[in-house]
């Protein structure tokens, strides 16, 4: 019982520290949102063989609204496969607000965008280079980020703000803590171990856990990283493939599925390189 209330209480210390600086992201996240989205649109509609590249920028910004524009203009026939390929390896959802929340992590922050960044533009020209479908001129269909994205504008910018930072808190809160528990059990070689550290196939079960849908996937990913569970390679895969709400959105908005299946496979292919080539680098 006493190990369990020293987990709890240090857990709670511990995700209590990044409350102010998640809420404080998290309206900003929400300007953004509110703000941005036409801008953001007009950006991805004018890129043309640079959408690769802007594509890669807008969404290393940790919302789900670039995410969803990209999905909604790829839908359309707008933007290119590889500039939503670019968009989607680039976002990383709340794992930069968490590393940023965390003193010991947050000068990681640039080496992981620079990462992600850079993966995001060499496999957009690839698969652009690859590709033989055509963009056209059709007009967007529209951000959906409101329906999809859990965004409420009557709530105002605070509410939503303290709902999300709630949200993580709560994830953070109840990860951290079985996370603490694991190791104060078993360990953290024999965690890592058994997470396939020290292998090359460690980045590919990342990259497994970070196609699911939910916010929770980078939570999970970033925390393991935090603990040094996972090798930075690994959570780059794992992130990688975290596009978040996005897939979600072109699941429903495209109607040829056969292309959302080689989008999904695209994404966890360059993920998995990726880590690779790092972790053998490393």
């Amino acid at each position: 019982m006493d190990m369990i209330k020293e987990i709890l209480m240090d857990t709670g210390i511990d995700s209590l520290k990044m409350l102010p600086y998640l809420f404080a992201a998290f309206v900003l996240i929400e300007v953004l949102e509110q703000y941005s989205g036409a801008c953001t649109e007009k950006i991805l509609l004018k890129v043309g063989k640079a959408g690769p590249a802007a594509g890669a920028l807008l969404g290393c910004i940790p919302q789900c609204g670039f995410s969803v524009i990209a999905a909604n203009l790829y839908a359309g026939g707008i933007i290119s496969m590889g500039t939503l390929v670019s968009v989607f390896i680039a976002t990383s959802d709340e794992a930069i607000l968490i590393m940023i929340g965390n003193p010991n992590a947050a000068a990681e922050v640039c080496s992981l965008l620079a990462a992600k960044i850079a993966i995001a533009v060499i496999t957009g020209y690839l698969v652009d280079l690859l590709s033989a479908k055509k963009i056209t001129a059709l007009e967007g269909k529209g951000n959906l980020c409101r329906e999809w994205g859990g965004h409420n504008e009557e709530k105002g910018i605070v509410r939503s703000a303290w709902d999300h930072t709630a949200k993580i808190f709560l994830y953070l809160f109840l990860f951290t803590g079985g996370l603490n528990l694991c190791v104060e059990v078993f360990g953290i070689e024999q965690l890592s171990e058994f997470l396939l550290g020290d292998t090359l196939l460690q980045p590919l079960v990342a990259a497994a856990v970070g196609l699911i849908p939910n916010c929770a996937a980078s939570v999970i990913l970033t925390q393991l990283y935090l603990e040094e569970a996972i090798s930075f390679a690994s959570v780059i895969s794992g992130l990688c493939t975290g596009a978040g709400i996005g897939l979600v959105v072109l699941w429903k908005v495209n109607q040829d599925k056969r292309e959302n299946f080689r989008v999904i496979a695209v994404l966890f292919a360059a993920a998995v390189s990726a880590g690779i080539i790092l972790e053998i680098l490393a």
